[in-house]
């Protein structure tokens, strides 16, 4: 295929925003669903929860894996076509999850189930600088976190009350359902809207410009550490309320909840904020935030002070900053790659989602029946975090005495 025929995006942008902020969703439906289930699919498929939590790591590989193989993929046969191959498999893995009889197929199943929701990560990313750059591009991808938010609220509460009336095997069903409601979704709303492809560069040679501009990797490093932060959270978080606390499966679902709702709240702040403070500036106090926050985390898990509600206070205020992260060093490290949009995606997504692995399985090794190994971790990442965005800063302000200052933006 030489050529892609672009369509027109719908009249109004409201039912192309929501569809893609349902696609991008899907990362946090499928992990944040099945988080308050954890215990007891330890205890039903007669693991450890050390195993169990291996679910989790296993989704963030394929998550990251998955991204990677199909960033050339839309780039090349466009944003939709891999979109419904990759729902399908996703709905196949969803299946695959319900049917387990163990855990280590289970950990293999949700492997699976990532690598076909990856399609539904890195395409949303790339219509959105198909249609919009800089700052515009930032307060999109504010406003599709309305809709990626419901997820971590909505996801845990639903999975308590399955938990309550059935088996955690129905919540892998559900899954599987709103992956088929998707691509039928995907299929009636969505446009083509890729740049007419180009052959003149190997992946390769754009894979080296990529790792060659500043404001890529910078941004790109720093967004995928703050995402470490946050799954080393969603990791620890169901031993630390459920099994460390007492809180009640159904219960879990309201303290995830509100943390979710914090996030989408600074999002939305984030879209105000770009209109008086520069991108790039802007992106630096949010990683300085980040990491003061996640400091809190650390200090209240290894020093116990508060009990549970300090735990969970700190966490409320970590959880929200990364709706000040995640958007702008999105859209910074997308800025100058639109003819690659899908590959630039790709790369970004699966160094958050690497990261995020990491990041759990950390928390899993580090299990000692306590909450500090997720406390450790939060602060690690943030601080990786930061200093990604400092270093990416002053490789960008080199960067800047060599080329046209109007080829920079923020």
């Amino acid at each position: 295929m030489n050529a892609l025929t672009k369509k027109s995006p719908p009249s109004g942008t409201l039912s192309l925003e929501l569809l893609l902020g349902t696609l991008t969703a899907f990362a946090p439906l499928s992990i944040d669903m099945y988080l308050p289930a954890l215990p007891r699919i330890a205890q039903d498929l007669q693991s450890t929860q050390s195993i169990i939590q291996l679910t989790l790591a296993s989704c963030f590989a394929g998550l990251a894996l998955g991204q990677l193989f199909t960033g050339p993929l839309i780039d090349r046969f466009g944003r939709t076509r891999p979109l419904y191959a990759g729902l399908a498999v996703y709905v196949l893995g969803s299946l695959g999850c319900a049917l387990a009889p163990t855990a280590t197929a289970l950990v293999a199943m949700r492997f699976f189930q990532a690598l076909g929701g990856a399609v539904a990560l890195v395409a949303p990313r790339a219509v959105v600088r198909d249609l919009w750059s800089g700052a515009e591009a930032a307060r999109t991808m504010s406003r599709l976190m309305l809709v990626v938010g419901v997820a971590p609220v909505l996801a845990p509460l639903l999975g308590g009350f399955v938990l309550q009336h059935t088996s955690w095997r129905v919540i892998f069903v559900l899954l599987a359902i709103i992956g088929a409601a998707a691509l039928v979704a995907t299929w009636k709303v969505l446009p083509e809207t890729a740049p007419e492809h180009s052959k003149t560069k190997s992946m390769r040679a754009r894979l080296g410009e990529l790792l060659r501009d500043a404001d890529f990797v910078g941004p790109a490093l720093a967004g995928g550490f703050a995402y470490a932060g946050m799954f080393a959270y969603i990791a620890g978080a169901p031993f630390v309320f459920i099994t460390l606390h007492g809180v009640r499966e159904q219960d879990f679902g309201w303290f995830f909840g509100a943390n979710a709702v914090g996030l989408v709240a600074m999002a939305q702040l984030n879209r105000k904020l770009l209109r008086h403070i520069p991108l790039h500036r802007l992106l630096r106090l949010a990683l300085t935030l980040y990491v003061v926050t996640a400091a809190g985390v650390m200090a209240v898990t290894w020093s116990g002070v508060g009990g549970f509600w300090g735990i969970a206070a700190a966490l409320f205020l970590f959880v929200p900053t990364l709706g000040l992260v995640g958007p702008n060093s999105a859209a910074i490290a997308l800025e100058r790659h639109a003819a690659h949009a899908g590959l630039a995606s790709a790369v970004l997504g699966a160094l958050q989602f690497t990261a995020a692995a990491s990041a759990s399985w950390a928390v899993s090794v580090l299990n000692d029946n306590t909450a500090k190994p997720m406390g450790g971790v939060v602060l690690a990442a943030a601080v990786l975090a930061w200093l990604s965005g400092v270093l990416g800063h002053r490789a960008r302000t080199r960067a800047a005495s060599t080329e046209p200052a109007a080829s920079r933006v923020g």
